[in-house]
Formats: structure tokens, C-alpha cells, sequence
């Protein structure tokens, strides 16, 4: 039986690698919005308010929301989780949001499979 790999390219697996080593030893926080548009306002004040870099957003599938990745240090991090969140509060349902400190080797490849999919 012959297997055939479907899904990225290996341009795409290459790009995902690298995108990986330039976020090693760097907090990740990761929060959840029930509006999409939200989490654009939401990640703007986020990147505004400290030094992180977006590493991801991704629509809901089941419904109207979106999770916004970023990575920077536990500080700035945590600086720009707090600016998100303040700004979401008042215009849509806050689902879920959390910071990582120091993510393992393995959260890191599962965060790595998540990013643009």
C-alpha cells in the first residue's frame, strides 16, 4: 500500500518550523472571544499595549468566535492579556484565556499544528 501525505506543503511545514524557533523560551497567552471582530479590537490593544508578537488567530468553527495566539515575555504577556481582556469585556462574551509561563517541548509542537489551519 502506497500512502500519500495530504495537507501542507513542505514549503508550509518548513515556514511552521521556524515560526516555532522564533517563539522558543517565550510565554504564550491565548485567549477566547464569542465575537470574531472583537478579537481584532481585542489583539490591538493587546499588541499596543506590550511588546508581543501575534502569533495566531483562528475562527471557531461551530460558532461566531475566534482564539488569538501571542508569544513575549511573562510580562508583556501578561500586560497584553489584561489590555485584551479589558477592552473585550464590555462588547462579547469572554469564552476562556490563559497564560502560559514556560510552555513544555509538546505544548509547543501542539501549538505549532494549530497555527494556520
Amino acid at each position: 500500500m502506497i500512502c500519500k501525505t495530504v495537507g501542507r506543503s513542505e514549503q508550509q511545514k518548513e515556514e511552521e518550523k521556524e515560526m516555532a524557533e522564533d517563539y522558543r523560551n517565550q510565554a504564550i497567552g491565548v485567549f477566547e472571544l464569542e465575537s470574531e471582530c472583537i478579537c481584532f479590537v481585542a489583539l490591538d490593544a493587546a499588541a499596543k499595549a506590550a511588546a508581543v508578537k501575534i502569533q495566531g488567530v483562528e475562527r471557531n468553527r461551530l460558532a461566531a468566535g475566534a482564539c488569538v495566539k501571542m508569544r513575549g515575555s511573562v510580562s508583556d504577556v501578561k500586560a497584553a492579556m489584561e489590555a485584551a481582556l479589558d477592552v473585550a469585556r464590555p462588547l462579547t462574551k469572554i469564552v476562556s484565556h490563559t497564560v502560559i509561563a514556560s510552555p513544555s517541548e509538546d505544548t509547543e509542537k501542539a501549538i505549532a499544528m494549530t497555527i494556520n489551519k
